[in-house]
């Protein structure tokens, strides 16, 4: 796992069920919610701390988390299916070949890339069919990143997971960090589950609807509570794994 502009979403994660399941709470209409900034999480962090001690801590510690966005593009949502059931370092290093290949990735320039070439790159087969697709939609208009701005958060998954291989979870990073949207929840993120098991002092790994249950207390900045819980994820329990 790597900090740095793109942030992190995990050690490992999964777009299967239970976590990718929807969450009828989430299932919201209407505009879509103003985009976080830098001074909007800061203030969204304090008062998270005032309310939750252990959040408290992790400020008081470390200060507020970054923001940790990302650009709206091809090559954003190529990082994010790259990054499904991987380590943020093994994505990181397949994209850089990617780049070395094509500079920056656009769609045209992936779909001329071979099976053979992107298997080196580090695309398995199940991922190749996904970016694959991603780049056929946005060359052929199904999928518009522009319009995702305009829609809520439900409707931004709905598209988003017309798509193959992109599920629950690629699509909730894309709202949090693409979009910056202030109250997503990515259930299935190990390095979530792993901190509010550290940080709350749970003894064992809540499951998905007990991250829900958990969760409910940071509405409507769960985004935020997210991002607090990966700095100290970045800052505290992985480096106390470490060898």
């Amino acid at each position: 796992m790597v900090q740095g502009p793109d942030g992190p979403a995990g050690d490992a994660r999964t777009e299967g069920s239970p976590a990718g399941r929807a969450d009828p709470a989430d299932r919201t209409a209407g505009p879509p919610a103003q985009a976080l900034t830098s001074g909007g999480l800061a203030r969204a962090a304090a008062g998270l701390g005032a309310s939750d001690r252990e959040f408290q801590g992790v400020l008081d510690r470390w200060g507020a988390p970054p923001l940790w966005d990302r650009e709206p593009s091809f090559a954003t949502l190529v990082h994010i299916i790259l990054e499904q059931q991987v380590s943020l370092a093994s994505a990181a290093a397949a994209l850089r070949r990617l780049q070395d290949a094509i500079g920056h990735p656009e769609p045209e320039s992936f779909l001329a890339l071979d099976d053979d070439r992107l298997l080196r790159i580090g695309f398995s087969r199940q991922k190749r069919v996904y970016a694959r697709d991603v780049a056929s939609r946005l060359l052929d208009g199904r999928l518009d990143l522009t319009v995702l701005t305009e829609l809520s958060d439900s409707e931004v998954r709905d598209r988003l997971m017309e798509v193959k291989g992109i599920g629950r979870w690629t699509a909730d990073v894309y709202l949090l960090m693409v979009l910056l949207r202030p109250d997503i929840w990515p259930v299935g993120d190990r390095a979530l589950v792993v901190a509010l098991r550290e940080l709350k002092g749970l003894g064992t790994d809540p499951d998905a609807d007990g991250m829900r249950n958990l969760a409910d207390a940071w509405r409507p900045w769960r985004s935020v509570a997210a991002r607090i819980l990966w700095h100290f994820y970045l800052n505290e329990v992985r480096p106390a794994a470490a060898p």
